[in-house]
């Protein structure tokens, strides 16, 4: 998400670090490209004319062309406007002891609510420990109804269900007493849509909201109709009055113009972008963690989570003493290429490190091609791993000329890729063994969250030691990055297209 707007702005200021003294017309001209990019990524005209008059306003009142680094002050305000137009401070969903709390589903027909609805469902019971029951009061659509009971099922969530009735208030008022009576602390109803915005439609939400008195009444978007959501939000805002939004299929969106103009335009913030389509792929909205995408500082926080949540801490602790201890084995290294398998794509991880890490290490920005490339590379890797023995992969030394040829043959690879995995995994061995021998894994320098994320990360991805580049302090642990093939370069890539012509 974001893309084509990042691209621009992360140009943008570049060019202007470029400059050895920083001039208001130097100012004047970034504004006027950062303006543009914004209109480019369908951002509403006035949100977009507001934040450029913010950024120059402030920019001088701070007389910031007279600063020792003046550039950095420009990026400084213009990542401070950003985090305030995406809302400033992150929102959650708000609740009271009052059981059940009712939480309403709005949204026109296509939008995504029935999904949506699930995977809220699923976030409030992982992560806030709520029991929540689902019930769906859109009684026109077919299947409706039938949809979010699979979608129950699949998230593992209950619902409420009364077939014999189609009027959505007595729907409403019997799920309420059941939940009331059973202990479901929170009830989530999916509400009818329409293809478009009419008085019966809201009539209907008018009386379901009486009648339920809801904590949240979160409206949910396509991110990918741009400012046809903002317009749809204002209204819904307007008629029913909503308590946040959830932008659905930001994956697809690479311009972001409904998520930088929502908050400015209904005055209500964004709750939860939707990034996939698995029920899993809901996130919550953090307005500072977005600015630091878009403006090429990554996103590590967001990556530590990730690594939290679907890593086997206690084996990625148990794997990085076996790295230490030079105990690693093939076996280990295949563990780990399938915890990165569970992070998501490759492009996905890039993305959420700084450029400047990136940068530093010779790491270039994927493409989808090099991605994809990278993500076959690491199935080969562990078809190649998979077609040895358990005693081969305790011991590669045993991996004699004739060993290797079966290996390739089992795995559908040549005995040179097999030569290549073997002596990536030795190279990674002997580093691991030097850098553990400098003291790098341990020690007080460069403590905290982010710094022992660095060099775990550096470890597993045959890197020198990058955390002083973040900066700051952490106070927990963040568990090990398993380890990642090296980017395919652009040659390589064009090779192996010559190749596909030949034959």
């Amino acid at each position: 998400m974001f893309e084509s707007l990042s691209d621009k702005l992360k140009r943008t200021l570049k060019n202007l670090r470029g400059e050895g003294v920083l001039t208001p017309a130097h100012v004047d001209a970034a504004l006027r490209e950062i303006r543009l990019a914004l209109l480019e990524a369908d951002v509403n005209y006035k949100v977009a004319k507001d934040f450029i008059a913010s950024v120059k306003e402030k920019a001088e009142g701070q007389q910031v062309w007279q600063e020792l680094k003046p550039s950095e002050q420009v990026v400084k305000i213009v990542f401070d406007e950003l985090v305030e137009l995406l809302g400033g401070q992150s929102s959650r969903l708000v609740f009271t002891k009052t059981i059940p709390n009712v939480v309403m589903v709005v949204g026109l027909q296509g939008s995504g609510k029935t999904t949506s609805t699930g995977k809220i469902a699923r976030w409030l019971n992982q992560n806030q420990e709520r029991k929540p029951l689902l019930l769906s009061v859109d009684v026109y659509r077919p299947a409706a109804r039938e949809q979010l009971k699979v979608i129950a099922k699949a998230t593992g969530q209950s619902i409420f269900e009364m077939p014999e009735t189609n009027d959505p208030l007595t729907l409403v008022r019997e799920a309420y007493k059941h939940a009331q009576q059973t202990g479901y602390d929170t009830l989530m109803i999916d509400t009818a849509g329409r293809l478009h915005i009419d008085d019966e439609l809201m009539e209907e939400l008018e009386r379901i909201k009486a009648e339920t008195r809801p904590v949240e009444v979160l409206f949910v978007a396509d991110a990918m109709t741009g400012q046809d959501a903002v317009r749809s939000a204002e209204e819904f805002h307007r008629r029913v009055g909503i308590t946040g939004v959830i932008l659905t299929k930001m994956d697809g969106d690479a311009r972001g113009g409904a998520a930088l103009s929502i908050k400015q335009v209904t005055g209500q913030p964004v709750k939860f972008v939707g990034v996939g389509e698995k029920y899993d792929a809901l996130e919550p909205f953090y307005p500072d963690r977005i600015a630091q995408r878009i403006l090429g500082m990554g996103d590590v926080l967001s990556l530590i989570e990730e690594v939290q949540s679907k890593v086997d801490q206690s084996e990625a602790e148990e794997q990085m003493k076996r790295l230490q201890q030079n105990a690693f084995t093939l076996d280990d290294f295949r563990k780990q290429l399938r915890q990165v398998k569970k992070l998501g794509s490759f492009s996905k991880i890039m993305k959420l490190l700084p450029d400047q890490l990136l940068g530093g290490i010779g790491m270039p920005e994927l493409n989808e091609e090099q991605s994809a490339q990278m993500e076959q590379e690491l199935k080969r890797t562990e078809a190649i791993i998979d077609s040895m023995t358990g005693e081969e992969r305790g011991d590669h030394k045993i991996l004699n000329a004739n060993r290797r040829r079966r290996i390739a043959r089992g795995s559908g690879t040549s005995v040179a890729e097999v030569n290549a995995l073997i002596k990536q995994y030795t190279e990674m061995r002997q580093m691991m063994r030097q850098l553990s021998g400098s003291g790098l894994f341990g020690g007080a320098s460069g403590g905290g969250l982010k710094g022992k994320m660095m060099r775990r990360m550096a470890g597993m991805m045959g890197m020198p030691d990058m955390s002083g580049m973040l900066g700051g302090n952490g106070d927990d642990e963040s568990g090990g990055l398993p380890a990642l093939p090296a980017a395919p370069s652009r040659k390589k890539l064009k090779k192996k297209k010559r190749k596909k012509r030949r034959t």
